[in-house]
């Protein structure tokens, strides 16, 4: 035998006979405040308005509710959230990969390159990449990730200061 069929879990507000508190404090819909009455009453006086009446502050007590279209309500409720997400930024970990002994040139190359991120608001990760009698010399990568955080210092700051790990480098800088 089959399990009787359970209504769908509501999203977005609870509206007409979906709210479960027996009183509520109400706002017709030209904003004025008519006081606190039975539901049951208020979605009488919504429903002569051609409205719903919807829960608008649930945790209230009582409830505040309110003259409302639903389906206008719940449809400009999405817009605004998806405006929300639409702009908010998600922050990024770049990586840029270089060596100790690295030319003037490439290193502004790079730098541009970081300084384009950081414009950007993602942060970067610097790997300085050691290979064979390299590794013996260590303050030669000290020194130029040195270099880079002076030469970033007005626009980030180091997250995470220069540590070694296995035969790299690492330091991470963030946007002030």
């Amino acid at each position: 035998m089959r399990r009787p069929m359970q209504a769908p879990p509501m999203n977005g507000p609870r509206f007409n006979e979906f709210i479960v508190s027996p009183k509520v404090r109400v706002i017709d819909h030209e904003g004025e405040n008519l006081g606190v009455m039975f539901t049951r009453e208020a979605m009488e006086q919504a429903a002569e308005h051609g409205l719903d009446l919807v829960e608008v502050s649930p945790n209230a007590d009582p409830p505040v509710a309110k003259f409302l279209d639903v389906g206008k309500f719940k449809y400009e409720a999405q817009k605004k959230a998806n405006l929300a997400r639409k702009s908010q930024k998600t922050q990024e970990i770049k990586e840029i990969k270089m060596r100790p002994n690295i030319d003037d040139h490439d290193y502004d190359t790079k730098m541009k390159k970081v300084n384009d991120f950081i414009g950007e608001g993602d942060k970067v990760k610097i790997t300085l990449r050691f290979r064979g009698r390299e590794l013996s010399h260590g303050q030669l990568g000290m020194n130029l990730l040195k270099r880079v955080q002076d030469d970033v210092a007005e626009v980030a700051k180091v997250e995470a200061y220069p540590r070694m790990e296995g035969r790299q480098m690492l330091m991470v800088l963030a946007p002030k």
